[in-house]
């Protein structure tokens, strides 16, 4: 059916995604925020990282059950498939989305424990996305460990056909 994207494909369409991704959070945080009178306060920032993701996770664990492909997904012809090349089941998206934020979480953790700042820890953060694309490098497939670990596989899809005009 397909092949295997290569991990600078995998990787722009990250970026792709992540631009989605504000798009998805756009109307939830503008109800949230007018709600809580975009108040600072330690709970309700806590609030706010809570709700960016639970409304994400809510978007991709139904993209990728449902069809196999979010937006970025389509545009760049690539598409999640489960263990056995049927579907994603809904258990195996979530572990999916859970094990996806070993992309940044790690780089996250590090930042707060040296108390890093803006820059630094933009750096640490893209150090983890390296680290983390690199486990691709040790799978035969080249697929992502958050991947092999979840029991799904991203495949590159064939380009569509043109249609002739008659």
């Amino acid at each position: 059916m397909s092949n295997n994207p290569t991990i600078k494909r995998r990787l722009i369409s990250m970026v792709y995604e992540s631009l989605l991704g504000f798009a998805v959070l756009f109307l939830p945080f503008l109800i949230f925020e007018v709600v809580t009178r975009a108040s600072h306060t330690p709970l309700i920032e806590h609030m706010r990282q809570a709700l960016a993701f639970l409304v994400l996770g809510f978007y991709f664990i139904h993209q990728w059950s449902r069809d196999g492909q979010t937006l970025a997904m389509k545009t760049w012809r690539m598409k999640l498939l489960g263990a056995h090349g049927g579907g994603v089941s809904p258990r195996a998206a979530a572990v999916r989305y859970l094990l996806s934020w070993m992309w940044i979480l790690p780089a996250l953790l590090v930042a707060l424990a040296l108390d890093l700042h803006r820059w630094q820890a933009l750096g640490a953060v893209f150090a983890g996305i390296l680290l983390w694309s690199l486990t691709a490098f040790f799978n035969k497939d080249r697929q992502f460990l958050h991947d092999k670990l979840a029991g799904t596989r991203l495949v590159q899809l064939p380009p569509q056909e043109k249609k002739k005009k008659v």
